[in-house]
């Protein structure tokens, strides 16, 4: 019995190793060397690929812009190998294996070098075409350049560029930029004129088709994955060009400056000065926008990518990305990104991102998005996105949040929360008031701060119209608006009595003092002038009421309360059929050591509506 199971025992792990053996096999077994055997006959060349996919049983992934639409294949296979049908189906591609998938790539850039001579002399020189990998094409404005020698230029019309280098150095880094294809770099040996022809591959938008695609109805499905890969390279695409896109970039800058922004689209190298004359006369060349300088001169001006120390124009300084320290010009600036420090310009500053420092200039400043420290011009700031400092302009300041100090001489508009203070000469806007408004007019949608001026108007807050009598004037009439912190007054007045003609107009300040739901209790101080039949004498009338307010529905309420009344005239004696203004009988008077001032404690009651 002991011998039967040692035998079973045996036989069963030969079994499972060879079990073990074929598995392992099948699972090693690469998805290139499957065989496969289809016909087909006149189909597209994306759709045989699919025909392979499924009779694979795997998946293919490529670029949607490798493969020709217009291909058509006719092909019988027999029990060849997936690599050997690819092989027959594409040319000049390779193929990588990553679990499931079969990767399809274009074969690396070809470079075709002829040497022409051997220089001995300071320079050589570098010429040839620029070609689509695909499609065989030559592609004009693409961008050449050296890095290192800040050598660059454009190929033309017909794909042709020529480059003249220099050689005191051993090699020569050549790399082709073009917008919407993928950077070739070549690495040349130097003091050797060439003739290059180099082959550019398109950016790719990935494709995969599955082995279930060839299996549906009538049609193969390609499935496009447009990923953040392609929505982030036509961001930085745009976001590379931003100077060259403004009205004073578009007029001061060439359009092959414009290409090259566009060709390239990340500062490539750094510098310790440079001079330029005007925008592509510079010591750096045409690659001027793909350098940053920690010192700048431009005569007239100058084109450069960034700066990280003092830059100073004639005229002005355009930066591609941004600028750092200290930028003068004495027209204007354009600065790409941000600019952290001091930035002065005769007539206008604009910066399209953050801007962080001082900037000064005499007519107007603009930022694209948060302005952090001061802006001061002659006419107008703006800061798209947040003010954290303090704007000062002649005439007026513009941001969507404030958290400083907006000061203008006509208006002041923040678009959504004011969490600072603006005070303007004329009129001051705040979406959300947080903060402090001073000026002549200020209006708010919501406030929970508060408004100092003639007319504060908050659309979503205190608007109340009081209709009053006291002992000196029979209707009273006021508009408060602004919130329950602080409301002001438009008020007026008159005495009905026909003998005794009295009016009066002003002005005041309240707030609201809330007590359970239905009761407040209001202070205001008030000031008005009473007319008594003659302009050219002032009479003044202040006022400081306790009123208490009782809630009687959403839109109704009465109040009554004490006031204290000091009064000031230059007009003795009334005119005809006008009242004097004193105190009626009954009423106790204060004395004052003046002639011309009177005060009692006097009375009022009304109605709020609204």
């Amino acid at each position: 019995m002991e011998q039967f199971f040692c035998r079973l025992k045996k036989r069963l792990g030969i079994t499972i190793g060879i079990i073990v053996c074929i598995a392992c096999s099948a699972v090693a077994q690469s998805q290139l060397n499957k065989q496969v055997s289809f016909e087909v006959h006149n189909e597209k060349l994306e759709d045989v690929l699919g025909v392979l996919s499924n009779k694979g049983n795997f998946y293919f992934s490529y670029s949607s812009n490798i493969i020709r639409k217009d291909s058509v294949v006719s092909l019988k296979v027999v029990n060849k190998t997936v690599k050997q049908v690819l092989d027959v189906l594409l040319k000049g591609y390779e193929y990588k294996e990553n679990g499931n998938y079969i990767i399809i790539k274009k074969a690396p850039a070809r470079v075709t070098v002829v040497t022409t001579q051997i220089v001995a002399d300071k320079q050589y020189t570098i010429s040839g075409y620029i070609i689509n990998e695909e499609t065989g094409e030559k592609i004009s404005d693409a961008s050449i350049y050296e890095k290192h020698q800040l050598a660059s230029a454009l190929s033309d019309e017909t794909g042709f560029f020529k480059l003249k280098l220099k050689s005191k150095y051993r090699t020569a880094e050549i790399t082709i930029s073009k917008e919407l294809y993928e950077d070739t770099t070549v690495n040349l040996a130097s003091k050797q004129s060439q003739q290059l022809t180099i082959a550019i591959t398109p950016i790719e938008v990935p494709v995969t088709i599955s082995p279930e695609d060839y299996s549906l109805p009538d049609s193969v499905i390609v499935k496009v994955k447009t990923d953040s890969t392609e929505t982030e390279y036509t961001f930085v695409k745009q976001d590379s060009v931003k100077v060259e896109k403004t009205v004073l970039g578009k007029f001061f800058l060439t359009s092959k400056q414009r290409i090259q922004s566009l060709n390239l689209k990340k500062i490539i190298a750094e510098r310790p000065f440079q001079v330029s004359l005007t925008p592509g006369l510079s010591s750096h060349g045409k690659l001027s926008p793909q350098v940053v300088n920690n010192f700048s001169l431009n005569v007239l001006g100058g084109y450069t990518g960034g700066t990280e120390g003092v830059e100073i124009g004639g005229l002005f300084n355009i930066n591609k990305k941004d600028a750092r320290y200290v930028q003068v010009a004495g027209v204007f600036n354009i600065v790409g990104g941000s600019v952290a420090g001091v930035q002065v310009a005769g007539i206008h500053n604009l910066v399209l991102h953050d801007q962080s420092g001082v900037q000064v200039a005499g007519i107007s400043n603009l930022v694209h998005s948060d302005a952090s420290g001061v802006q001061v011009a002659g006419i107008y700031n703006h800061a798209t996105n947040s003010v954290k400092g303090v704007q000062v302009a002649g005439i007026g300041n513009f941001t969507n949040y404030t958290k400083g100090v907006q000061t203008a001489g006509i208006v002041n508009i923040t678009h959504e929360d004011l969490k600072g203070v603006q005070i303007a000469g004329v009129f001051n806007y705040a979406k959300s008031l947080k903060g402090v408004q001073i000026g002549l007019i200020n209006f708010a949608d919501t406030s929970d701060g508060y408004s100092i001026g003639l007319i504060n108007f908050v659309r979503r807050g205190y608007h109340k119209i009081g209709i009053s009598t006291n002992e000196l004037m029979q209707l009273n009439v006021a508009f408060k608006s602004g919130n329950r912190k602080l409301y002001s007054i438009l008020l007026g007045g008159m005495s009905t009595n026909a003998n005794e003609k009295l009016y009066s107009f002003g002005y005041g300040l309240g707030t609201e003092i809330g007590i359970g739901r239905m009761f407040s209790i209001n202070p205001e101080l008030t000031t008005q002038y009473l007319y008594k039949g003659a302009w050219d004498e002032y009479n003044s009338l202040n006022k400081l009421t306790l009123n208490a307010n009782f809630k009687i529905g959403k839109y109704f309420s009465i109040y009554a309360g004490p006031v204290l009344n000091i009064y000031y005239g230059d007009q003795n004696a009334a005119s005809s059929e006008y009242k004097s203004v004193t105190p009626p009988s009954g009423y106790h008077q204060f004395d004052f050591k003046n002639d011309h001032l009177t005060g009692w404690v006097g009375w009022n009651a009304g109605i709020h509506i609204f």
